[in-house]
Parts: C-alpha cells; structure tokens; sequence
C-alpha cells in the first residue's frame, strides 16, 4: 500500500475503510467540464472549510472562476477559514470583494480589510452598505490589544420598557440581519446596556410578562477599551455564547462571541510562545527572511551581551580554571541545571500571572515557594552529584578521595545555590516585568537561561576560588 493510500484509509477494529478525500473531489470539480450551475450544486454539497483548502491549491485564474460561480454567501463562509484572507480578496474584483465583506461577520470584516493596501481599503469600504461600513468603522476605531477590536455587532437587542410579545417581535426581525440569539441584551432609551435576557426564559414567558422581570442584571460584560490580556480571564470564567461589549459611558456597542474568545485565548498563547522562545512576535512557514530576522534579532542582541558578560565572568576566574582544569568539565552540569530550574519557575510563575486578582501576599508566597523548591532539589541533586562525581573523579581519574571529594563537594554546593538562586530569579524576573505593566512573558525562556548562566557561572567558580583555593588549598 502506497503512502498515498494510507493517508486516505483508517483502521476500525479489523477493517481498513477509506476516509473520503474531499479536496481531491472538490479539486476534480472544480476542474471538470462543468456548467457553472452545475459546478455550483456539486460545490455546495461540501463544507465551507473543504472548499477553503481547495481553493488555496489551484492557481489564481482558477480562483476567479469560482468567484464568478459561487454566491457571496458561499464565499464569505470560504473566506472565514483562509488562512490569509486577504491575498484572496485582492485577486476579486471590487464590487465582489465588497459583497463578500458585507456577508462576513464584522470582526473578520475588518481584520480582512488592516490588511489590504490603504487604497483599495478606502475604495472598498466606500462600496460597502452604510450599515455594514459603520459597524466595521466603529471596530477598526479600537487598538489591536483591545478587546473592542475582536468584538461583532451580530447581536440581538431590545428596549427595557417592552413586554415579551414585542421582545419577541423584535427578535424576530432582527434575526434576519443578526443570528447571535441565544442571549438577548436590554438597553433604556439611551442605550446604556442593562443586562440580559436568555433565549429561553423569552420564548417560555407569558406575551404580557416586562421585559425587566427577566433581565439577568448580573449577566458579565467587559469594556470595549480593556486591554485583551485583562479581559481573557474574565471571558474564560464564563460559559456564555455572547458577552457584552460596553464604551466607557456604558452604552452597548457588540458582544464577544464564544468564538472570538477561542480566536482571543489561541492568540494570545501564540504570542506568549513566541515570547517564551525569545521572538518578538509569531512566525508562519511563509515568511520572507528579512521579515523573521526583524522578529528574531533584537532578542538575539540582548542575550548576545548577557553572552558576552558570562563569557567575561569566566574570564575573571582564569586562574582558577588553569590551576584546577578539572571543574572545567562539570561546568555545563550546573549551568543546564540552572537554566532548568529558572525554567520552570518561569512557566509556574507565567501561569500563576494570569490571575489579575493577585495579591501582593500572593505573590510573596509564590516567591518564597519556588525558593524553597529550588533549594530542596537543589540539596537532593546536589548529594547525589557529591556522591557519583566524587566515585567517577576517585576511580576514573584516579585522584585520591580527599580531593575527589572536595572537588565533587564544591560542585554539590555550587548546584544547591545555583538551583536556589536561579528558581528565585525566574520567579521575580516575570513579577518584575508585570510590576511595570510589561508582559511577563517577555521573560522569555532564552532570555531567563542566560541570565541563570551567569549565576551559576559565578556561583560554582566562586564556590570554586573559595572553597578549593582559599579553604582547602587544592592547587
């Protein structure tokens, strides 16, 4: 069986069954001597994100003939699972692209178009229905990092001083343009947002129950200005298909969905990755070199220099290391496990920082943990390394014990305060970064590790000069 074939098949229990190639399929149809109604009636068989994977293998003079045969609607479902949306859009002709816009939800809408060059933007834009072009303007109004920018005004919203019957009514007619119904939202004459109204509560009350006696005043709701960091607990403590997005005189201006959440929280983690590894934002597979350098070197300067200052530290303990050639073996034991051990703290700390409800007694407390857990491993692994580095140094360098131990001794000691310290600094390091109002995770991994390599560089040739030299008298 070729590789191909495998690709394609599944095993249940004893049975090896195909699973169906839809791309292919979809590929043959689109590529077939079809009509184009006949084309159309076979590509809506299939869903929206098939046909999205589809399209990204043919050419661009294959693309614009599915432009032409597919509805806008269609298209739009298409467009919500490209990839790169917008290099797409730009291959459409203007009038197209603006109904396809227009059938989008306004969030992706506008995402799309921040990524069009300015003047088809505008042009685009001015094609647009007013309705369509207002809701997308009051979203691209917001930051990237605030939550308004994620935000839709697919939504449902009825007056305060209406009875269920004309509630319903409206629901219904507003249910033509907005599909978000399983939460409705009450407003007063003002539009300042008063709580909501679940979709079931409304259809199972009475025509003449006030709309106020369903209202769930305690419904959560963010402000369209919080920065998204601030606003992703909040929305993760809440099972809620829609929450409400407030301006600042709290008037109610779109909902986060369900779904903009998982898009908020996947986002997010991405870049904390990114972070993490020492890059200043996320990288994709079809990136231009120049523009991945852009991302990569200016952490890559920074953690040059601390190289430089580790490397200068070494030199400071020449002497040392040309009387005692033998540490310089070990010294890579304690700097991976120093670097290990700030890790880890790092990714404990990272995590517990998603609380904004911290409090400083908190903090202290996780400080004083992560000290306390470096140095009880550091103590179990230092005893462990006391005891086979002095075996291995006594029996296979043929040293006598005395100074098979010391030495073995020193790096015991060294790893215990290396692993202590180094815990401690990839604790406070992310602390300090969210004290400033700087993302913790800007501690990146890389940038955590060399500055535990530095510590445990002058910890164990410190520990070395004075315990070795100074004490003992070893060389």
């Amino acid at each position: 069986m070729s590789s191909e074939e495998r690709t394609n098949t599944v095993a249940v229990g004893d049975e090896i069954i195909e699973k169906p190639d839809y791309e292919s399929e979809i590929l043959q149809i689109i590529r077939g001597r079809y009509s184009p109604k006949a084309m159309f009636a076979k590509l809506e068989d299939y869903h929206a994100n098939d046909i999205a994977r589809a399209l990204e293998k043919l050419d661009a003079g294959e693309r614009k003939k599915i432009y032409r045969i597919c509805s806008t609607g269609m298209l739009a479902e298409v467009f919500e699972y490209f990839d790169e949306p917008s290099v797409y859009l730009n291959e459409m002709d203007m009038q197209k692209a603006a109904e396809v816009i227009s059938e989008l939800e306004t969030d992706t809408a506008a995402e799309i178009l921040r990524k069009i060059e300015r003047d088809k933007r505008v042009a685009l834009i001015e094609l647009l229905p007013k309705e369509t072009r207002q809701s997308i303007q009051l979203i691209s109004a917001f930051d990237d990092d605030e939550i308004g920018s994620r935000m839709t005004v697919n939504y449902i919203v009825v007056r305060e001083d209406f009875i269920v019957k004309q509630a319903m009514r409206e629901l219904i007619r507003q249910a033509k343009q907005n599909d978000n119904v399983s939460a409705i939202f009450a407003v007063d004459g003002d539009n300042e947002y008063l709580g909501a109204i679940s979709l079931t509560d409304l259809i199972t009350a009475d025509g003449d129950v006030p709309i106020e006696n369903l209202l769930q005043t305690s419904f959560p709701y963010v402000y369209a200005h919080e920065p998204i960091d601030d606003c992703i607990e909040k929305l993760k403590e809440y099972s809620e298909d829609n929450i409400p997005v407030l301006d600042n005189s709290n008037r109610l201006l779109g909902v986060i969905t369900a779904a903009n959440i998982i898009e908020v929280v996947d986002d997010e983690m991405g870049e904390d990755y990114a972070m993490l590894a020492g890059l200043t934002a996320e990288e994709d597979l079809k990136e231009p070199l120049a523009q991945s350098m852009k991302k990569r070197m200016p952490w890559l300067l920074v953690l040059l220099g601390l190289g430089m200052l580790v490397s200068g530290v070494v030199g400071i303990f020449e002497k040392v290391v040309a009387q005692l050639t033998l540490i310089m073996a070990f010294q890579s034991l304690i700097l991976d496990m120093s670097g290990n051990v700030g890790t880890q703290s790092l990714a404990v700390t990272i995590r517990v920082l998603m609380d904004e409800n911290l409090t400083g007694r908190q903090k202290l407390r996780l400080v004083t943990k992560e000290m306390r857990v470096g140095l009880a491993n550091g103590l179990t692994l230092g005893l462990i390394s006391f005891a086979l580095i002095g075996l291995y140094i006594m029996l296979f360098k043929h040293k006598a014990a005395l100074f098979s131990f010391s030495v073995s001794g020193c790096i015991g000691i060294s790893l215990l305060l290396a692993m202590m310290i180094s815990g401690t600094v990839g604790t406070l390091v992310p602390l300090f970064f969210k004290k400033i109002k700087v993302d913790p995770a800007v501690a990146s991994g890389p940038l955590i590790t060399t500055i535990n390599d530095l510590v445990a560089v002058v910890t164990y040739y410190g520990m070395s000069w004075l315990l070795l030299f100074k004490v003992l008298h070893l060389a």
